[in-house]
């Protein structure tokens, strides 16, 4: 009996141009466009989808990869034996005790009374100062989110009246926040999902307009790092925030306005990722005008948004809709030097890297990650666009730029048997 159903991608029978085809078709993208952004032919894109042509190298495999946002490269390849995958880091040695933490339950008696949640928020705004002035972050938070998790989960407890109790969750969904940045990107998935629910969940009960906006904001970034099918939901979660905040917004503290303008940037990040420039930049437009309103020394501890980083943020959306020129021009006009969290340099480093890497500027590109990796270690060894341009460039043709790639490769661990 024939079968029409579309193949799966994750059957090792299916040969790399088929793999290749009905990803390309999932994401919705013509053969002429998915040609033009790797720099190729669109008969060549045609023959290697049909087999006449074997699989490309590994940089073409990768911009591939990229270009069709495939997470792990056996989706791709077919090559079940050696998994990759470009967007999870290793997992943390604190992951086990932070995993513990989130899972435990607090609901034996106990002899312990529970911090106040101003005592809470102080330890919060210390374990944010730490993450942004540390090389490596996850190291610094990893140590420390054991016990606030469990101290604002028992803050919530053991609770006497509903104001205590609302004050309590708005500290535990920030406790989750700042736990969703150590867990992204390590495997395990599933944790970083309990996370971002119980984040929004305590958010929601605190009543705290600013908690409701962070846990958000988190919230559309996982679901839009899921994937191209995600992009309703976080596009949905966006709206929706901003939609609660807006009210609120003309009469709103510092920090209130800061997460508006995060969400506003987060709208314009995913329609970035969607192909849609008009609506990206416009997004970005809004989200510069709310930036406007702040003090030029404002930093927003969990979402960065402050007047120093519109010029990352425009790196990003260029380079998302491959913007090749527009990105350099971006990066070029961008000043890097008033960003003061490391890990937040060290990200948008990355995005510079990308384009010029996007830009054919492969020596530029690898000068930056290396620049990256100065600011924040842990941060690009965990990041899959700078791994994916490492591997990349450790195959160039050039022996001086093969050798460069292989040192930063063998720091971010690439190399390791």
């Amino acid at each position: 009996m024939p079968n029409d159903a579309t193949p799966d991608p994750n059957e090792e029978q299916i040969a790399f141009g088929q793999r290749m085809k009905i990803l390309r078709d999932r994401r919705g993208m013509s053969r002429p466009t998915a040609a033009g952004l790797l720099g190729m032919s669109t008969s060549w894109v045609k023959q290697v989808e049909r087999g006449q042509i074997g699989m490309p190298k590994l940089p073409v495999v990768l911009r591939i990869a990229e270009l069709l946002r495939v997470r792990d490269l056996s989706d791709l390849t077919g090559d079940q034996t050696a998994p990759v995958d470009l967007f999870i880091g290793p997992g943390h040695h604190r992951l086990p005790a932070v995993r513990d933490a989130v899972n435990a339950l607090t609901l034996g008696a106990t002899n312990r009374q529970a911090p106040s949640p101003a005592h809470l928020t102080a330890r919060l705004a210390k374990a944010w100062a730490a993450r942004h002035q540390a090389p490596n972050h996850r190291e610094v938070i990893g140590d420390l989110l054991p016990g606030l998790i469990r101290d604002a989960q028992l803050a919530v407890r053991q609770a006497d009246t509903a104001a205590e109790r609302r004050a309590a969750q708005a500290v535990l969904s920030e406790v989750y926040s700042l736990s969703q940045f150590f867990i992204a990107y390590q495997p395990d998935s599933a944790l970083l999902w309990r996370v971002a629910e119980r984040g929004m969940v305590a958010a929601q009960e605190s009543e705290d307009p600013h908690a409701i906006g962070v846990a958000a904001w988190l919230a559309a970034q996982a679901h839009r790092d899921s994937g191209p099918a995600h992009f309703d939901a976080a596009d949905a979660m966006t709206r929706e925030a901003l939609a609660f905040l807006e009210p609120a917004l003309p009469d709103a503290d510092d920090r209130t306005a800061a997460i508006a303008g995060a969400l506003q940037f987060e709208a314009g990040y995913t329609a970035a990722r969607r192909g849609e420039t008009g609506t990206a930049w416009g997004w970005w437009d809004k989200a510069q005008a709310t930036a406007a309103r702040l003090p030029a020394s404002y930093y927003h501890p969990v979402t960065s948004f402050s007047q120093a980083i519109m010029g990352a943020h425009a790196v990003t959306i260029a380079v998302e809709l491959r913007a090749g020129g527009e990105s350099v021009r971006q990066a070029v006009a961008a000043d890097a030097t008033a960003i003061p969290s490391r890990p937040r340099l060290a990200r948008h480093r990355i995005e510079e890297a990308r384009a010029y890497h996007l830009d054919g500027q492969q020596e530029t590109a690898l000068a930056t990650l290396e620049r990256a990796h100065e600011a924040a270690p842990e941060t690009i060894r965990y990041n899959g666009y700078a791994r994916r341009i490492v591997l990349e460039e450790t195959e160039s043709r050039i022996p001086a730029r093969r050798q460069r790639a292989a040192v930063l490769a063998d720091r971010l661990g690439l190399l390791a048997a």
